[in-house]
């Protein structure tokens, strides 16, 4: 397995600025304008690099142990494999990456399933560029990624089953 570059060096590029390594990204979508259009946004950024591209779920994993990508940005409905099975194997077989899970499934129940997979966060396709790159940073960075509208309901979903669950504490 590739070393994953575990520091983070900033240097100087020849015009003299400071420059960071860019994000590396992996592409995983059956739709090729839909990975057309997702590499035109990213790579208009300049802390985003996109290092390869993917049709299926195999061809993910296979392309995660290649590339040994930053981000894998994984459609969860796909041939072959699904999305949520790729995303579990990549958790195992590249430790390293992290998953944000970029589908139209609006339910919470699919947040619920990726986030178990192992997916750092969880994004859909209809959201605005900025909160796609915004969620593609946030998941690089370490932390969770959930679309608004969906962390409010799985919060809800979440109350409601705790509530359920809920025991009486012992009074004095």
């Amino acid at each position: 397995m590739p070393s994953h570059r575990a520091i983070v060096t900033p240097w100087k590029s020849a015009s003299g600025r400071i420059a960071m390594p860019r994000i590396r990204i992996l592409i995983a979508d059956d739709h090729p304008g839909v990975r057309a259009g997702l590499r035109a946004l990213l790579e208009a950024q300049p802390d985003i690099e996109v290092v390869g591209e993917a049709a299926d779920g195999v061809d993910a994993v296979e392309a995660c142990r290649q590339l040994s990508p930053d981000v894998v940005l994984m459609d969860l409905t796909m041939p072959r494999m699904s999305g949520l099975s790729a995303t579990a194997e990549i958790h195992q077989v590249c430790p390293y990456t992290k998953v944000l899970a970029l589908t139209m499934h609006e339910e919470v129940a699919y947040v619920r399933e990726a986030l178990l997979a192992g997916a750092g966060g969880y994004a859909l396709k209809k959201s605005p560029a900025k909160e796609l790159i915004d969620a593609i940073r946030a998941v690089h960075g370490g932390r969770r990624y959930i679309t608004p509208s969906l962390a409010r309901e799985l919060a809800a979903a979440e109350r409601r089953s705790l509530a359920r669950e809920q025991k009486p504490l012992p009074r004095a």
